[in-house]
């Protein structure tokens, strides 16, 4: 497929990040943007939580808030979509300007807070989007999530969290609570061990609640100390949720970022979280001994870097920030990448690779010795 952003993204840039956003979802409605010809490698299907990922490249929630152009998306190559994150109640977020491009770092800063048009909205959306899907003929229609996450206002969070499960599980194929985002007051202090423990009791309840046993994911950042890290997976493992996503945005500003808006306050998506949230996903597979699915999230512009997700212990990854600056083509790249590397390795499918720099040597099988 032409790579036609290499022309149009230097103008896209142009404008204000949060305009050029949106004239981005605008244009991926009104179909204008071409779709690649080609599906993705066989080598890279892979089945999580009973769900055939034809891909295991995603898109990172943030970028379709409000489920506004799914499907145009999942035409551009993504093997599923995450939509939001939602909260409860529609929201307007911080205040203008909140979305800073580093270019010269291949890096994002955002304090966006969770603006969405509310549940109830979204909701709806993906259930017309459903019924489109299911009129039309289509099989499956691709893997959409939903994340959720608290407004920013809300006293008891949980049962925001709790809400907004219940508005969207009927409508989507897997579910996340976003405990992570640095941009809404106190959210990542739910990540502790017994505010977390309430919290997914409760969503997941809500969850049960529904007749629809979607999976069930939490979001957590990459600046958990070690003992965070390790109380995390222990009320994850106990509580009976299907999965985590490592990582949301970091904090943290490296000493060598060059952007001129590296001050900004807010998350910092892109390149520089690369290493960082790899490193916070891996320790993430020893903890929970490789018993839960992970996906993984930060840094990748490229097919070398998912493979290095996956083999840290990674089953999906998502990517965003890249998109800024590669353009929707990057998808298929990715995707293509990540096959050749697959193969050069000797993998004959992508679950052989997950953990496989983490777990150590697998053993073969042994027969069991006869009797004598």
């Amino acid at each position: 497929m032409l790579d036609y952003y290499r022309l149009a993204g230097p103008l896209v840039r142009a404008f204000d990040p949060e305009r050029a956003h949106r004239l981005g979802i605008l244009a991926l409605r009104s179909g204008l943007l071409p779709r690649p010809r080609a599906g993705a490698d066989p080598v890279l299907a892979t089945t999580v939580w009973s769900l055939r990922f034809p891909s295991p490249v995603g898109l990172a929630a943030g970028f379709d808030k409000n489920a506004e152009a799914v499907d145009p998306l999942l035409a551009q190559g993504f093997g599923f979509v995450e939509v939001g994150t939602v909260t409860p109640e529609p929201q307007a977020g911080n205040p203008r300007p909140r979305l800073f491009r580093l270019p010269e770092d291949r890096a994002v800063i955002n304090r966006m807070g969770f603006n969405n048009d509310g549940a109830v909205a979204v909701a709806a959306r993906l259930a017309r989007r459903r019924d489109g899907v299911a009129g039309s003929g289509a099989a499956a229609g691709g893997i959409v999530g939903g994340n959720v996450g608290p407004n920013r206002d809300d006293p008891d969070p949980a049962a925001g969290c709790a809400r907004a499960v219940r508005a969207l599980a009927p409508h989507v194929d897997y579910l996340v609570v976003n405990v992570s985002s640095p941009n809404t007051p106190g959210l990542r202090g739910l990540q502790g061990r017994a505010r977390l423990a309430d919290l997914l009791a409760r969503v997941r309840d809500a969850r049960d609640s529904c007749g629809t046993p979607r999976p069930l994911l939490v979001k957590v950042a990459p600046d958990l100390t070690a003992e965070e890290r390790a109380d995390i997976a222990e009320v994850v493992m106990a509580s009976g949720i299907d999965g985590l996503i490592a990582t949301n945005t970091t904090v943290a500003r490296p000493p060598d970022l060059l952007g001129r808006h590296r001050r900004e306050t807010g998350g910092l998506s892109g390149r520089p979280l690369f290493v960082p949230s790899t490193e916070v996903l891996a320790d993430f597979r020893r903890l929970t001994r490789g018993r839960l699915p992970l996906i993984g999230v930060g840094g990748i512009a490229g097919g070398a870097d998912a493979y290095a997700k996956i083999r840290a212990g990674a089953s999906l990854v998502q990517l965003y920030t890249a998109l800024v600056y590669g353009g929707p083509a990057l998808v298929g790249r990715i995707a293509g990448e990540l096959a050749a590397l697959l193969r050069r390795d000797g993998f004959a499918q992508l679950a052989d690779a997950v953990g496989a720099d983490v777990d150590g040597p697998r053993e073969e099988t042994a027969e069991p010795a006869s009797a004598p």
